[in-house]
């Protein structure tokens, strides 16, 4: 455990019950969210590069424009 995390474990232990469980709650479901992300990035990774390779190929080919942040 990394010296932060045991600063951060022992002030929630000062803290009532149900405040530790909000917080304990709380890093679960982030944990969670980046299994589910982790899970979702690794799936699309072809489709992701078929769109990048797709891009260039019209990149190439002089299909595209150069993006003028002054005129969104």
């Amino acid at each position: 455990m990394t010296k932060l995390l045991e600063r951060a474990v022992e002030k929630v232990k000062a803290l009532p019950d149900n405040e530790q469980d909000a917080i304990a709650a709380l890093i679960l479901e982030e944990l969670e969210d980046e299994v589910h992300w982790d899970e979702s990035f690794a799936r699309t990774q072809d489709k992701l590069a078929k769109l990048a390779a797709d891009a260039m190929a019209e990149h190439q080919e002089g299909k595209t424009i150069e993006l003028d942040p002054d005129k969104l």
